[in-house]
């Protein structure tokens, strides 16, 4: 019987635990897709206890709290800190065979260095424990990125942000690169015509333009497209139930914009139409630069009206969405592609069951022109557990290129979630390490561990350009 969380935990084989130690270990970390806090990254923020910097915030800690029966006073409401995690420590014995079993015991592992097991009876010494080492600078948000060797940071940013933290971050002597992601959803959401005109307003404002017109949104939009660049922006980022595809003409998105805007509720051909033209404009721009595009594709979200109207959004009821994908995306893709204009992609899909769509998808569009051009992303949110991410590396490998893979990130909005690019880590040299302990693949050392590092560290670093 192995010991659960030892240095070779998830790698089953001398092979695994070679590729593992010998090569993805020692590589660094970029982050490009997450969603910490650049404001707590700028004023090097400390945490007073565990449960702040742990449990504020974090979905799916949420999630199994509720489903284990807690109540929302211990999750998102008003008791102490010490009670909310108590609680999450009571419910941690119940998440057995759930990634957050492994997550939380990584993550206390490193950086806190605990390898205890969390449950009622260790709650108040781990708490005690992690909360005093938090007070050492080396734990500050600063401080947590250098201990994980972390490279390069890309958050998730609205084209109306200022990126004062940003400005901020890029004047001082921090080692980390923390770079914006240029994240437009916002411009795209029609669909709710006053929440819109609001949000038009605040852009013509950060922006210098008086947005009466479409052409004048685009502009508005070019001008703080190209101000991200200037903050050192390399990608663009789209949250989408799936893509928008239909054929339009100019002057149709220029009536229905005109209609939104004097406060009209739009059709649904109506807001399909305009988000396509919007998704193709942005990736022109995009390609101009070349940055990268990246599309998160099928959440179902905000599921639980009642929850939603006590909580609001982004509180822990979303799920996967089973959306037509195929046909859109192809659609969308080759519309850019025709004219040359398809800028580096990513494709996050998060119903497994389009795991072998995507996979097929990217080769329609790489052209020999950067390898691994278009890219099926990382498993993503639901499905970046052992399984899910096991079935994209799978997918990816059998219909396309796993050494072009440009590896994992951690959609996190927690400085303690980069365990996770362990995780994969652990992962990848295990599955690799499979085939050759079966003769599936020759046992060519030297590549295989270049291999390896590639995934995990060098291939983003020279597919962004960082």
């Amino acid at each position: 019987m192995k010991k659960f969380l030892d240095d070779n935990f998830l790698l089953e084989s001398d092979t695994a635990e070679y590729l593992y130690h010998e090569h993805a270990a020692k590589m660094p970390i970029i982050d490009y897709h997450c969603h910490l806090p650049p404001d707590e990254i700028a004023d090097d923020k400390s945490y007073e206890n565990l449960t702040q910097i742990w449990l504020y915030g974090d979905h799916y800690k949420w999630r199994a709290m509720r489903a284990n029966g807690v109540d929302e006073k211990y999750i998102t409401g008003d008791a102490s800190d010490f009670d909310k995690f108590e609680k999450w420590a009571e419910t941690v014995p119940f998440t057995m065979r759930n990634p957050l079993y492994h997550w939380t015991h990584m993550e206390l592992k490193k950086p806190f260095g605990i390898e205890k097991i969390l449950n009622k009876n260790t709650s108040s010494e781990i708490y005690r424990e992690a909360s005093d080492k938090l007070q050492d600078k080396s734990f500050s948000s600063r401080g947590l990125l250098n201990q994980f060797n972390v490279k390069v940071v890309c958050t998730t940013d609205d084209p109306a942000d200022e990126l004062l933290h940003h400005k901020a971050l890029a004047k001082s002597k921090f080692e980390v690169k923390v770079l914006p992601t240029f994240r437009p959803d916002k411009a795209m959401a029609v669909e709710h015509p006053v929440n819109y005109n609001a949000y038009l307003d605040k852009l013509a404002k950060v922006s210098d333009v008086e947005i009466s017109s479409f052409n004048d949104l685009i502009n508005a939009l070019q001008k703080r497209h190209d101000y991200f660049h200037s903050m050192g922006c390399r990608l663009s980022d789209h949250g989408l139930e799936q893509i928008y595809a239909e054929d339009f003409y100019d002057h149709e998105i220029k009536g229905i914009f005109l209609k939104v805007r004097s406060g009209h509720t739009l059709s649904l051909e109506e807001q399909r139409k305009f988000k396509s033209a919007m998704l193709v404009y942005g990736g022109i721009m995009d390609h101009e630069k070349g940055w990268t595009q990246q599309f998160h594709l099928g959440a179902l979200r905000n599921n639980n009206s009642r929850m939603i109207k006590n909580l609001g959004p982004d509180t822990g009821f979303d799920s996967i969405g089973d959306f037509d994908q195929a046909r859109a995306l192809s659609r969308f893709l080759d519309s850019l592609d025709r004219e040359n204009q398809l800028a580096k992609t990513i494709l996050y899909n998060l119903n497994p069951s389009d795991n072998y769509l995507i996979a097929t998808m990217i080769g329609n569009f790489n052209d020999g022109s950067v390898p691994g051009k278009v890219q099926f992303g990382s498993g993503w949110w639901f499905l970046d557990q052992k399984e899910g991410m096991t079935w994209q590396l799978n997918a990816l490998s059998n219909l396309g290129l796993l050494s072009r893979f440009v590896g994992m990130l951690t959609d996190s909005r927690s400085f303690l979630s980069f365990p996770r690019h362990d995780y994969f880590r652990r992962i990848l040299c295990n599955l690799i390490a499979q085939d050759v302990e079966k003769g599936e693949l020759p046992w060519e050392k030297e590549w295989l561990g270049e291999m390896v590092e590639n995934i995990s560290y060098n291939n983003a670093k020279n597919f962004f350009e960082f």
